[in-house]
């Protein structure tokens, strides 16, 4: 689509958001950047010659409505999004576009289908929460790697990370996260979220090459048991996160990342290996990539022009296998994503705690 429509990005200055407002800047769409702060919301502006910069907060429905006029679709970059995915999806509806947001939250994530589901039904309107690396990316994987089955037993989902340097804003969302659930971990088994206190298992991850077998920690939950189960009859989902970058989002001298490129992408590479299992078949597909934070970006602006074009497959609250084709969308993320069929069988027997 493109061709001047506007979109508002809301958290535009933040690391995510301007990886957004670029991609969509390059894809002919004009971006209006939204945000709270105002100091920072200028400044990009500044270096943005001819975006309107509208500021908005959150708790002031007003200030929100104001600055989605005009707006053809909004992108919301801004967490915790415990504290501004419901307010901008109540303010898309009353202005009548789609919502698609980039929350690696769970419990904002399960909020957002909890609450808006049938209201954004009512409206026919299209709003996809986590599309982004966490929950939109291994969601397609999944939908694309089952392909003609109906149901599965169990999705693996593991997260190769080269290194994990947060940005202020996922320490916060994770910060808001552990609080919400009392610090207890959780999981999705048996059809259901699970909260629990028990040890993680460290385990080996049969990664596909050049990464290779990999020191994961399991039932490190992310979105994923979200999106996935949203829409796929499957009981149990459990991803897994390279060891390596657990400790580095959890260090407490952790540094933001550091722009290596043109596109001010970090050094940062990634393999996300999806394992789908069904009785005694199993599907495999990992997709690999540069920077977690800015492959987020296409993801968004594809989901929003696909949304838009009028590609869609449902209206309401959905995950982005739901919502889109998944094979197809994933074709789009080409020149940022490379996708591969493992050898191997994958886990099984490999999936035993390291001792």
């Amino acid at each position: 689509m493109g061709s001047g429509a506007e979109v508002a990005v809301f958290g535009a200055y933040g690391h995510t958001g301007r990886f957004v407002v670029t991609e969509l800047c390059e894809r002919g769409y004009l971006p209006l950047l939204v945000g709270r702060d105002e100091e920072k919301l200028l400044a990009l502006a500044r270096t943005r010659p001819g975006l309107a910069a509208r500021q908005a907060s959150a708790d002031d429905p007003a200030s929100l409505d104001r600055a989605l006029r005009g707006a053809t679709a909004v992108i919301n970059c801004a967490g915790p999004f415990a504290s501004t995915a419901a307010a901008l999806v109540a303010a898309a509806l009353r202005a009548g576009i789609p919502y698609v947001d980039v929350a690696a939250e769970i419990e904002a994530n399960l909020d957002t289908f909890r609450h808006f589901a049938a209201p954004a039904r009512a409206a026919g309107i299209v709003v996809v929460p986590a599309m982004a690396f966490y929950g939109g990316l291994g969601d397609l994987l999944v939908t694309t790697v089952m392909d003609d089955w109906t149901a599965a037993d169990e999705v693996h989902v593991a997260y190769g990370l080269s290194s994990w340097r947060p940005t202020p804003g996922t320490r916060a969302s994770g910060a808001v996260s552990a609080q919400r659930r009392g610090h207890r971990r959780v999981r999705y088994t048996g059809g259901q979220l699970e909260y629990h206190d028990d040890v993680l298992p460290t385990l080996e991850w049969p990664f596909p090459a050049p990464l290779g077998p990999q020191r994961v920690i399991g039932e490190f939950t992310m979105a994923d048991v979200v999106t996935v189960p949203s829409h796929l009859a499957v009981p149990r989902v459990c991803t897994y996160m390279a060891a390596a970058a657990a400790a580095d989002l959890s260090a407490p001298d952790a540094s933001a990342p550091a722009a290596v490129d043109e596109r001010g992408r970090s050094a940062q590479t990634f393999v996300v290996d999806v394992l789908v299992r069904a009785g005694g078949t199993q599907r495999r597909l990992a997709a690999t990539g540069q920077d977690i934070y800015a492959i987020s970006a296409p993801l968004a602006v594809e989901a929003v022009d696909r949304i838009l074009t009028g590609r869609t497959r449902t209206v309401g609250v959905a995950s982005a296998g739901a919502v889109f084709d998944a094979p197809d969308f994933l074709d789009a993320l080409s020149p940022q994503l490379s996708l591969h069929v493992p050898r191997g069988s994958g886990p099984g027997a490999e999936l035993s705690p390291l001792r």
